[in-house]
């Protein structure tokens, strides 16, 4: 290939390059891993006898997705055991158990997971269901959510779990009038069983990690940020399963792993972070420059970490207002440690008081260190106090937000806004306000938590309504809804300057090739149709990693 032409052409535009210095081209060319010319007609000239061209004729080319929060390991593993996402009928959890117990009559321990909290009164089964079905193995499936875990009798046993087990300082173990054990664990009380599981071969892992690679790239997917990398619950540490990927030449995406912060000890860890940072990169393609702090819970279960009580089922106050898994005063010095040492900081703060602890942090980190480029992100998100969302410009921390969750649906009408008080329920995902402050947007999945779909994101983020909500479903909230560009934007540049991978997230010459092929414009269609898209082609370094059949 001559150093004139390009290897290959995208010609018959549009293209949404998310260049706010262009906005919109018609066509792109690619040389070796990079694009060398944006435009319209005259990037033809660049087209010699051996570029492959690629008429649009439509279609909309846009810079490659990048997930900034997901576990690819953990929905890989999960898409290979007893699988329960999507389904929110308790019948049809306990008709898969049941069929995959009997067709795994070898294995002792029945392990899988992703059932929905609204599928049971309060968000809690019990072991009982799971006892008619699997009596004499352990069972242990955690939701959606991966906040908690059903288990049934059998486990317990195993675990020494009774009457008289205390919770853990992170966690509770739900129990009936008598105080016995019902099989439902949450948060740090899904350990005690999910560390008796056996242990996932390097084989499995891997396995898995390609399986959830392949569904990421067929959703345009090109990066992402593994939120956990790391032994957490009972989800494996994935740094062996990318290791043995990238030996084999097999992992294909850009990769940065966010290392966990075990939050039963304290800046003791660091060094050992510092040691796993070198250990874990392989250059461009695997980079563990990011440290993951859980910060607090999640709502459905009253352990996010709020600023005022939770209500009971009665409409009044309660005694809790969550869990604040780090003391907040530590959290301070931890992250300003962290940063001293180059550390990006990852956290979970989905409670308006883990949001505050967590912006104090940074502000810490501020004061002491100055305005480092380490970009803190803080993911979920769903409840913001109004006073803490200026905040996030004036620090330089990125909004990192799952859109699919900011909708009505059941687990939010049923299990958390009549728990909320008025006026918290209506600061929850603050999309529309945290981009009017000025703050910088990143978008995630959280799967295996919720869809990876990236173009369902961006469709509830312009909605504020799921896709497939019944008609006449209200909008959530909808003065947070964010317009198509800002949504997009999230999913690509967003979440590409969150990942520190600046010559990605728009087409621009010089930025790395990855890109995706939708089959529509969606700027061209109504607001209503935004999911209906699809991804025909994924291009990583101007590489194929995905096609449809009829791309």
């Amino acid at each position: 290939m001559s150093d004139t032409t390009a290897d290959l052409v995208f010609t018959g535009g549009p293209v949404h390059t998310v260049d706010p210095a262009r906005g919109r081209a018609t066509a792109v060319a690619v040389r070796g891993e990079r694009v060398i010319a944006v435009g319209r007609e005259e990037v033809n000239d660049l087209i010699g006898p051996g570029t492959e061209v690629v008429d649009l004729a439509g279609r909309l080319l846009l810079p490659g997705f990048q997930d900034a929060h997901v576990h690819p390991l953990g929905a890989g593993i999960e898409l290979g055991q007893c699988h329960l996402g999507d389904s929110t009928d308790p019948q049809e959890y306990l008709r898969r158990v049941a069929d995959y117990a009997d067709q795994h009559r070898d294995l002792g321990w029945i392990a899988g997971g992703g059932w929905s909290m609204e599928a049971f009164p309060g968000g809690t089964p019990t072991a009982a269901m799971l006892d008619t079905i699997v009596p004499d193995r352990p069972v242990y499936l955690p939701n959606r959510d991966h906040h908690g875990a059903w288990v049934n009798t059998r486990a317990l046993q195993l675990a020494g779990i009774d009457a008289g087990t205390p919770d853990p300082v992170d966690g509770r173990i739900e129990r009936d009038e008598r105080g016995n054990p019902t099989g439902m664990l949450q948060e740090g009380a899904a350990s005690l069983v999910g560390t008796l599981l056996p242990e996932v071969t390097l084989a499995e892992q891997t396995a898995a990690l390609l399986r959830a690679q392949s569904v990421l790239h067929a959703l345009g997917v090109t990066a992402w940020q593994d939120a956990i990398v790391g032994s957490y619950a009972n989800m494996a540490d994935p740094t062996p399963a990318y290791h043995a990927a990238l030996d084999g030449g097999l992992l294909t995406a850009r990769v940065v792993g966010a290392l966990w912060w075990d939050r039963a000890r304290g800046a003791e860890q660091i060094p050992e972070l510092l040691a796993r940072r070198e250990a874990t990169g392989r250059g461009r393609a695997l980079r563990a420059t990011t440290v993951k702090i859980m910060q607090d819970g999640v709502a459905e279960n009253h352990t996010a970490a709020m600023l005022g009580p939770y209500l009971t089922g009665c409409g009044c106050a309660s005694d809790n207002s969550g869990i604040s898994f780090v003391d907040p005063r530590e959290l301070r010095k931890y992250v300003t440690a962290l940063d001293a040492h180059g550390f990006q900081v990852h956290f979970h703060a989905l409670g308006d008081r883990a949001v505050r602890e967590a912006l104090d942090a940074v502000e810490a980190a501020r004061t002491a260190n100055g305005h480092r480029d380490t970009r803190p992100h803080l993911a979920h998100l769903q409840v913001v106090h109004p006073s803490d969302i200026p905040r996030f410009r004036t620090l330089g921390a990125t909004a990192n937000i799952q859109p699919l969750w900011a909708a009505h649906e059941p687990q939010m009408d049923e299990l958390t806004l009549p728990f909320l008080s008025a006026e918290r329920g209506g600061w929850q995902y603050p999309f529309g306000g945290l981009l009017r402050a000025g703050a910088t947007l990143a978008a995630g999945s959280d799967w295996p938590v919720s869809s990876p779909d990236p173009l369902e994101g961006i469709h509830v983020a312009v909605n504020r309504r799921l896709p497939d909500a019944p008609e006449g479903t209200a909008p959530f909230l909808p003065e947070q809804r964010i317009g198509l560009a800002a949504a997009i934007a999230a999913y690509t540049a967003g979440s590409a300057y969150v990942n520190h991978a600046d010559d990605t997230g728009t087409i621009a010459p010089g930025q790395l090739a990855d890109l995706v092929v939708l089959d529509r414009d969606p700027f061209d269609g109504p607001c209503e149709e935004i999911a209906d898209c699809r991804v025909l082609q994924t291009l990583v370094g101007g590489e194929r990693v995905y096609a449809a059949a009829d791309a």
